[in-house]
């Protein structure tokens, strides 16, 4: 997709009311994306999800993660050592006694979950992601 493209995609991403994002998704992801929320752990299907392809926001389609950087935390939600570029956005979330950094979708700017220093190598990350904020698209299997 031309960068122009990607800018305009993101700029109806953002336009959206709250009452066309409560329209298109469930009342779980509406929550998480647009509300902060965070699912309990252990409940997402993507916790178990092994194929090969990309984790993308449930909330505009944006690709977030590749495969390859999905590990086992042990944390109970999906985690990954690296987003794809540009994918995702941090900022500082106050909502418990320490702060945060909280990821963002980069285009549409919902609730993903958050990222810590207790992550794998290369990077050191964990990004621990609320599975009802992403779908998963396998990648397609070779003729």
């Amino acid at each position: 997709m031309p960068e122009s493209d990607k800018t305009q995609s993101a700029k109806s991403e953002q336009a959206r009311s709250e009452q066309e994002w409560k329209r298109d998704l469930s009342p779980n992801q509406y929550k998480v994306l647009r509300e902060h929320a965070t699912e309990y752990p252990g409940t997402s299907p993507l916790n178990d999800e092994k194929r090969h392809g990309v984790y993308r926001c449930a909330g505009c389609g944006q690709p977030l993660y590749a495969s390859d950087t999905k590990y086992e935390s042990g944390s109970g939600w999906p985690s990954f050592w690296k987003p794809l570029p540009g994918a995702i956005e941090t900022s500082t979330d106050h909502k418990l006694a320490y702060p945060r950094t909280e990821v963002h979708c980069a285009a549409c700017k919902g609730h993903l979950g958050h990222v810590f220093d207790d992550g794998p190598q290369p990077t050191g990350k964990r990004y621990c992601m609320n599975g009802v904020a992403m779908s998963f698209e396998p990648a397609e299997k070779p003729d």
